[in-house]
Parts: structure tokens; sequence; C-alpha cells
């Protein structure tokens, strides 16, 4: 097996590849331009892979690059996580939305050329809005809220063009709100990191809106366990597959759990709510049980207390 997976050097990339070290490859290619991507964060799977991982810092919306890369290696399965983030949409939309539809263009075309096999294509539940149906199926409405969301539907909708026109090998992965050990607490940072981050440079939580939104939160070993078991699996080609917990929890008992976790007992800040905020969200995972025997492993309060310990190691070894 001879893997490339873009943005490899990211929160769930990383995992990813991880994972994939446990799979006894060939070769790991990682494409990543480090926009908020560390080297830091593949120091496991560098010392299990050593030679066999090769780290690339390229842009993958180049085609004639990534063409090159393709052949130089030559390729068999790419796994798809380069991406330009949701909060980023919010400030820079057009660079976004542009971004996004270029990276999985480029790949979608070059499985049309046979210059690879198979595309596990990471899309986001933020495709579907606000829960209509609640567990939330594949075949829920798509309703993006946000610019970052309209453009992973419509990479969702690409691969699928060249699925049935041109029958590339691709399957689709749609996680939920992914937290875990390596997410980006810097510019762009998600309602976890960035609030474990400001309790521990002591400043309070921060609750956007009335906080009873809710989320499905899936530990990011979980969803790179899932992405593999994609891939695995042939049932799972031209299909979308969810991966969540199943399980409903709101922002205010997620501070809540972060609170205890790290035993803050100072206020927290209520501020407006976030442009295109989505109200509800639970993953239905029954597909992924189906077709690939997907059953989540780790508890959310589990979870959080694993957050936690990393980032707390984190920020003291900075000091």
């Amino acid at each position: 097996m001879r893997v490339l997976v873009t943005g490899g050097a990211g929160f769930i990339g990383s995992h990813v590849v991880d994972e994939l070290a446990e799979k006894d490859p060939e070769i790991v290619v990682v494409v990543d331009n480090f926009f908020l991507g560390s080297m830091e964060n593949l120091v496991d799977s560098s010392s299990k892979l050593g030679s066999r991982l090769k780290i690339v810092t390229w842009d993958s919306g180049d085609y004639f690059l990534m063409k090159k890369l393709f052949r130089r290696h030559k390729i068999d399965v790419v796994f798809n996580l380069a991406i330009i983030p949701l909060p980023a949409s919010l400030k820079e939309p057009i660079w976004t939305w542009e971004q996004n539809i270029k990276m999985t263009q480029i790949l979608s075309e070059l499985a049309r050329k046979k210059e690879y096999k198979t595309l596990i294509h990471f899309s986001s539940s933020e495709t579907y809005g606000t829960g209509v149906d609640v567990p939330m199926p594949e075949t829920h409405l798509l309703d993006p809220k946000t610019p970052y969301a309209a453009s992973k539907a419509a990479t969702d909708h690409l691969i699928q063009s060249y699925i049935h026109t041109f029958q590339i090998d691709a399957a689709i992965v749609r996680p939920f709100n992914t937290y875990g050990p390596r997410q980006n607490d810097q510019s762009y940072a998600a309602v976890i990191p960035l609030t474990i981050k400001r309790i521990l440079s002591g400043k309070p939580p921060v609750i956007h809106g009335d906080g009873e939104q809710t989320r499905d939160f899936v530990y990011v070993t979980d969803t790179a366990r899932a992405a593999i078991l994609t891939f695995e699996s042939d049932r799972t080609r031209g299909r979308i597959v969810n991966i969540g917990s199943g399980r409903e929890i709101t922002i205010n008992e997620v501070i809540e759990q972060i609170c205890s976790a790290m035993s803050y007992e100072g206020e927290i800040e209520h501020t407006e709510p976030r442009p295109g905020d989505v109200r509800r969200h639970q993953a239905d995972i029954s597909l992924a049980k189906e077709l690939i025997d997907y059953e989540p492993q780790v508890l959310f309060e589990d979870g959080i207390e694993k957050t936690v310990e990393w980032f707390e190691g984190k920020a003291q070894g900075q000091q």
C-alpha cells in the first residue's frame, strides 16, 4: 500500500497517518503547506515509519506538482484532509471557497486520469446545516450555513459526479465534531481547544449565544480509525458515511465538562451568537455500523480528560 495524505500534518490528518503506520504500508507521503499543520504532529508516526514516511511541503492545490508527486511515488490511495477551516471562512470566504474546491477538483481529476486508484475524501457535518431530522442520516437535507460548509457540500457533489460519470473509486467520510490531542488552538481554533487554552491562560471560557446549540463530538482516534475502515471496505465505494458518536451534547455541557476536568470555578463569558452557527447536530451512525462495523470507542467524558491532559502537557513544555 502506497498512501498519500493531504493535510497529513494537521490535527485529524496526523492521526490518520498514525493509524496507517499500524498497517505496515510501503510508503506514506504527507502533503501539507503547514497553514495549520505542524511537524510535531508527525513525531509518533515518523518513529514508526522511518524512511517510509515522506513529508512534502507543497500546496495540494497545484495540479502539476501533485501529478508529479503521484508518478514519483506510484500512489495507490489518497486520504484527502487538506482544508481551509470553518472559522477562516467567516473572515476570508472567497479564499476558503476557492481553495477547498480546487484541492478536491485536482484529486478528482487525477483519479479520472488513473494516476492513482482510490480516494477517501473527508467531508464535514457542517454540510447538513441545522438538524431537521435528528439524528441526522446521510440522506439529510444539505443546508450549509457558512461559506466553509458550502464549499464542503460542493466538493462532495463534485466527487459524486466523478464517481457516477467517470467511475472513479472513491468514498466520502462525513465526520461530525472531531476533538482531541493536536487540535489547533491558535488562529481559527474550535470551541474545545479554545476553551482549554483560555482557562490555562487565566481567561474565562466564552459561550456564543445561549449555549443550547448542540453538537456530536467524536474523539479523533475514532474518526481516524473509521477512515481506514472506510478504505478497507469495498462496500463503502460511492457512498457517504457519517462518523460521529451518536450522542447530542449542548455547548453549555461541553464547557461545563472542560471546567470540571480543569477544576475551573470562575465566571463564564457570554457573547453574541457566531455567524452561521447551526442549532442542532447529532449523527446517525447506523450506516457506518453496517458498512464498516464502526463503534465509537472513546466516551466524551474520557476524551475530554485525555484532551485536557494533552494540552496541559503542551503548555508546560512551552514554559
